[in-house]
């Protein structure tokens, strides 16, 4: 049997081959419009990331934060979509968002739509690319269960 300092010792010091690449991730940002024929006017960042945080909100989150693990596991369907779409991921997504509009206490009616962004510093200049965009669902039809 092996020493158990070899069984243990992988999961105490992490490998630095964990990532096959390190590229950035897809934002999610979604917009409401009143039918499937609309163009969204605007198109809003899907839980945008604080610009500050407190120590006692970190402290916090180091021991219970399951918005942002959803945040993660929408991140992951997000990479998904871009690699190899699946209806599931892109399901996934839309029942996030539309539970997370459902949460807010408004009544959102119309159409629901997606888009992946990426976002890449070039030198001093910001660029965004679309990568991929969801086709319309009502809001009426997605089960936010």
């Amino acid at each position: 049997m092996p020493n158990p300092l070899q069984l243990l010792l992988p999961a105490l010091i992490p490998s630095w081959n964990f990532f096959d690449v390190i590229a950035p991730s897809p934002r999610v940002e979604y917009a409401v419009t009143p039918s499937v024929e609309a163009a969204p006017e605007a198109w809003l960042e899907f839980r945008p990331r604080p610009e500050r945080v407190t120590s006692a909100t970190m402290a916090a989150r180091l021991l219970w934060n399951p918005r942002w693990n959803e945040s993660l596991f929408l991140v992951s369907c997000a990479e998904r979509l871009i690699d190899n779409p699946t209806a599931h991921s892109e399901h996934e997504i839309f029942k996030r968002i539309a539970a997370d509009l459902a949460r807010g206490g408004e009544t959102v009616e119309g159409w629901l739509a997606f888009r992946l962004v990426f976002v890449v510093r070039d030198g001093e200049a910001i660029t965004r690319e679309v990568q991929f965009e969801a086709a319309p669902r009502a809001l009426a039809e997605i089960d936010v269960r």
